[in-house]
Formats: C-alpha cells, sequence, structure tokens
C-alpha cells in the first residue's frame, strides 16, 4: 500500500481505536501488528457487506414472507434452523480440517463465494419455478448456503483472532452491525417506499442483489495479511472431531460458556413468532418492509454501543442482552396471552420486534467476543466449532419443540422461550470474565 494511503488508514484507524501514541497489539503476533490497520478495514469491509446481504434473505423476514408469496407456506417453519443449524453442525469436521493451514483467510473466502451461488441459486428458483417446487429448491439452496456459511464461520473468528488485536474486536464487530444496519435502512426505505405487496420479481432482484454484496466481500477479505500461524491435526478430520467434543467435558469454563448460550437461543427463535402474530392480526401490505426496517435499526442503532461495552466486557454485555431479550418475550407473551394477540394494533409487534433485535444484537455480539477472547491459537477454532456443533443440534431439537408448543398457541411459545431467556441470564452471572483492560 502507498505510504500515504496507509498513513489515512492509520489515521483512521486510530481515530476509531482510540490510539494516540503506541498502538495495542495484545494477543496477536508481533509481525501482524503494522498490518492491523489496514486489516481492520478490509474485514470491517467484508462485514458490512455480509450484514447487509444477511438482512436482505433474512428467515426471520423477507424468506418468511418470499414463502408466503411462492405458496409454499408450511415450509417457513424450517428457515430459522436450518439456516442457523446448518452451518453450525458440521463445523467440528470443518475446524479440523481449517486447523492444518498455517493461513486460513481463503475458507472464509470461498465460503463467501459459496454463499453467493446459493443466493443466486434461491433467486432463480422463485423466478422459473412455482409453489413447493419452488419452496423445496430454495431449502436445498438454503442448506449449501448454511454449509458455506460454516466456513466462514470457523475461519473468521481465527482470523480475525490474529489480525486484531483483544480489547479492539468488539469495536469491529460492532462497526460492522451498525454500518451494515444503517445502509439496510437506507436500502429497505428505497425499495419498499410505497410498495405494497412485493412481487416475484422483486424478491428475485433483491435475492441477486445480495449475492453481488457476498462476491465482493469474498474478493475483499481475499486481501487481508494473515500472518501463519499455529497449525495442527494430521489424522481423520472425522475422528478429530469427535474428539474435540473432550472440551465439553474437561474444560469447564468453555461448558458454562454453552450452556450459556443454548440458553440464549431465545433471541433467534422467538422473532419469527412476532412476525406469524403481526401477520395474522393484520392486513398491511407493506408490513414486510416495516419488520425489515425495525431489523435494521435495531443493528445500527445498538451494535456499535454493544461493541465498544464488549472491549469493557463481553460477560455484561451477555448479561443485559440476555435480560433486555427474556423481559421482551415475557412482557409480549403475557400481554397477549390476557389482552389477546390483538393487543396493540398493527405496530406492537413491529416495536417489540425492534426491542427483540437490539437484545439479539447485544447477545450475539457478546458472546462472540467473548469467545474470542477467552481462547487462543488452535484453541480458538476448537471452541468456536464445538460449540457452533452442539449449539446446531440444540438449535434443531428446540426448534422441533417450538414447532411442536406452536402448534398449541404461538403465545406460549414466546412465553418459554422468555422464560428460557432468563435461565441464560442467570447463567451469564456466572461466567468468569475474560476481558482484559
Amino acid at each position: 500500500m502507498p505510504a500515504k494511503n496507509r498513513s489515512t488508514v492509520d489515521q483512521l484507524y486510530n481515530l476509531i481505536a482510540n490510539e494516540e501514541d503506541a498502538r495495542v497489539c495484545r494477543d496477536i503476533p508481533d509481525e501482524a501488528c503494522r498490518e492491523v490497520p489496514r486489516n481492520f478495514f478490509l474485514i470491517l469491509a467484508s462485514n458490512v457487506l455480509t450484514k447487509l446481504g444477511d438482512l436482505l434473505i433474512s428467515p426471520k423476514t423477507v424468506l418468511a414472507w418470499l414463502m408466503t408469496a411462492i405458496g409454499a407456506p408450511a415450509l417457513v417453519a424450517w428457515l430459522v434452523p436450518i439456516r442457523e443449524s446448518g452451518s453450525m453442525v458440521p463445523q467440528m469436521v470443518i475446524a479440523a480440517w481449517v486447523r492444518r493451514k498455517a493461513v486460513r483467510k481463503w475458507f472464509w473466502t470461498l465460503g463467501s463465494l459459496g454463499q453467493a451461488l446459493s443466493v443466486g441459486a434461491m433467486a432463480a428458483s422463485v423466478r422459473f419455478l412455482e409453489g413447493y417446487a419452488a419452496g423445496g429448491a430454495v431449502i436445498a439452496a438454503l442448506i449449501v448456503f448454511s454449509l458455506a456459511r460454516g466456513f466462514c464461520s470457523v475461519s473468521m473468528k481465527d482470523v480475525q483472532g490474529k489480525c486484531i488485536p483483544k480489547t479492539r474486536r468488539g469495536r469491529l464487530s460492532g462497526l460492522a452491525t451498525t454500518i451494515g444496519g444503517t445502509a439496510t435502512v437506507v436500502l429497505t426505505a428505497l425499495l419498499f417506499w410505497d410498495r405494497g405487496d412485493p412481487s416475484i420479481a422483486f424478491y428475485s432482484l433483491l435475492l441477486l442483489l445480495a449475492a453481488l454484496l457476498w462476491v465482493i466481500a469474498g474478493a475483499l477479505f481475499a486481501g487481508v495479511e494473515e500472518y501463519a500461524g499455529e497449525t495442527g491435526g494430521g489424522g481423520n478430520a472425522l475422528s478429530e472431531a469427535f474428539s474435540s467434543l473432550s472440551l465439553l467435558r474437561d474444560d469447564a469454563p468453555f461448558r458454562h460458556f454453552v450452556i450459556t448460550r443454548a440458553l440464549l437461543l431465545c433471541s433467534a427463535l422467538a422473532s419469527p413468532y412476532f412476525v406469524v402474530l403481526a401477520q395474522r392480526e393484520s392486513d398491511v401490505g407493506w408490513m414486510l418492509g416495516v419488520f425489515l426496517l425495525a431489523s435494521s435499526l435495531a443493528s445500527s442503532v445498538s451494535a456499535s454501543f454493544w461493541g465498544w461495552a464488549a472491549d469493557t466486557s463481553s460477560r455484561r454485555v451477555i448479561i443485559r442482552g440476555a435480560a433486555m431479550a427474556s423481559g421482551v418475550c415475557l412482557v409480549v407473551g403475557i400481554l397477549a396471552l390476557v389482552f389477546g394477540p390483538g393487543f396493540g394494533g398493527a405496530w406492537f409487534y413491529p416495536a417489540a420486534f425492534f426491542v427483540l433485535g437490539i437484545a439479539h444484537a447485544g447477545v450475539r455480539l457478546g458472546r462472540k467476543t467473548y469467545l474470542v477472547d477467552m481462547a487462543g491459537g488452535n484453541k480458538r477454532t476448537d471452541y468456536t466449532a464445538v460449540s457452533n456443533t452442539v449449539i446446531g443440534v440444540l438449535l434443531l431439537a428446540t426448534g422441533g419443540l417450538t414447532a411442536a408448543i406452536s402448534l398449541i398457541s404461538e403465545v406460549a411459545v414466546i412465553l418459554v422461550l422468555g422464560a428460557m431467556g432468563f435461565a441464560g441470564m442467570l447463567s451469564a452471572l456466572r461466567l468468569e470474565e475474560v476481558t482484559e483492560q
């Protein structure tokens, strides 16, 4: 990079990181210190683009509406579990493969391109197929999307841990979410302003736009200057993967973190039920845009706050996010139970969805920063893979349980998830502090 450009990048980084004289390079290799500003912005830009893409194809909002629009509403229940668990369950095997490579950024780049191809396949499916044929093709593409996402999830935490110093990782994630959320707010206003129910052609173009974002993100991430790190494992990836499960038995702090994270699945699983209740109680055609806007605003207004707070104490961020998530679920559930699901009018559920989105951003960012900070070297990769695999399995089980309860009442699901989140908050109170000042 030319000296002038490097100087500008350094100045911007120093402004964001609040550094004046000596650069903080805690918990990263010495040779990686001089590349921190450039890597910070490349990772930031890649994350912004993928977060924008995630919001444009959110299974909680856009894909749920899309399934109904193409005539496959029964498949809506599978969107969130497949989107989340499909990227988590195989991660122990993926991690055993990734661990053998000294430079791991290419796994993220290939994963990003895989997601782009999958989203492009979704666009083609809804454009040229109909009904459950189109819905089944979207589900199949979503499975591939989730598997590609698994490579990104494992490698991102490891690359970030090698290239970005401790106490700067939370603000990186927070900035990415804030910028991505703000961009989605603008894009949502442009796409949904004065529009009724979106057409199939509109959905196809939305998906193609998201695919393009993942292509650009992959190209940017390929430019990250990653120095060779630890490698490990030369045996069979599957046997190595299962041997990593011993961490749950032998590593008490890690086991406690996984239990806490499992209880806090409520913040992700409750959102679609807010949307379902809103669909049932309102016939407003532009409600999809309202929910997408609420999701975007929740990310943009809260993520930077959560990110900076996580650099001080990621444990406290998890606790606060858990308290908000459980609180909004219990309040919504109790009000709907006492006064009926139509309580509050058309804007009640989008407003609750917005608060839950802020809480979920805190839970998600807090636990990601906590995991990166609590481990180093190959242990970071193992922690990520084992926790994600276990959570992926539990997500499918919990999704099945909530689906069964929803046959009785969606309100009951929200109340159960609220109680689950409250238990997660109590568990988070007993987590150890891992952020060094």
